[in-house]
């Protein structure tokens, strides 16, 4: 039986484990290949700005997946996300030509930057300076509903439990008839 400590066993392990790990290498490489094929392609490219800009024939829907019957204007506009792709412009360019020839409402989502972030950051900041709003509203109200409880008229000389025995012996449907 070999000794677990000679030199022998130790390097039948170190190599084991970088073929191990080669092996592992190598998996990971042909995975990542793989998953990136087709990833620049100009179909991919086409469809992903067809996604981003809206048909302009008044349907409202995504360039692309226009299903109008008759549609005059998805045709052309299909044509034309067509020749700029194949130009080569980068997908802002692209975009800015549809924004140049038909205004911003040709886009599906504001594009993030500039200015147009407000259209992405003020809904955010609304929700949330309403909410401290209504928060701080409540805190108000509340506060103001106790200094009117503790300013009612002989309540500084009554303290506060004896004020709610009088509100409940005043108000108990079973002492009514005791009233003068």
């Amino acid at each position: 039986m070999p000794n677990p400590s000679s030199p022998a066993t130790t390097s039948q392990r170190i190599t084991k484990n970088s073929q191990s790990r080669r092996f592992l290498q190598i998996v990971a490489v042909c995975l990542f290949a793989i998953t990136m094929l087709g990833a620049n392609s100009p179909a991919k490219r086409f469809d992903k700005l067809g996604h981003q800009l809206v048909c302009q024939c008044g349907c409202g829907q995504i360039l692309v997946e226009c299903n109008h019957v008759g549609c005059p204007v998805s045709p052309v506009m299909l044509k034309e996300l067509e020749v700029q792709t194949a130009n080569g412009l980068p997908d802002t360019g692209v975009l800015n030509f549809f924004i140049a020839k038909y205004g911003p409402i040709a886009l599906a989502a504001p594009i993030r930057g500039g200015f147009d972030n407000v259209a992405w950051i003020v809904p955010f900041a609304v929700l949330v300076l309403a909410t401290l709003g209504v928060a701080l509203l409540i805190r108000f109200w509340k506060r103001r509903n106790d200094s009117l409880l503790l300013a009612a008229p002989g309540a500084a000389s009554l303290p506060p439990n004896s004020l709610e025995d009088r509100i409940r012996r005043e108000t108990d449907y079973e002492n009514w008839g005791d009233r003068p």
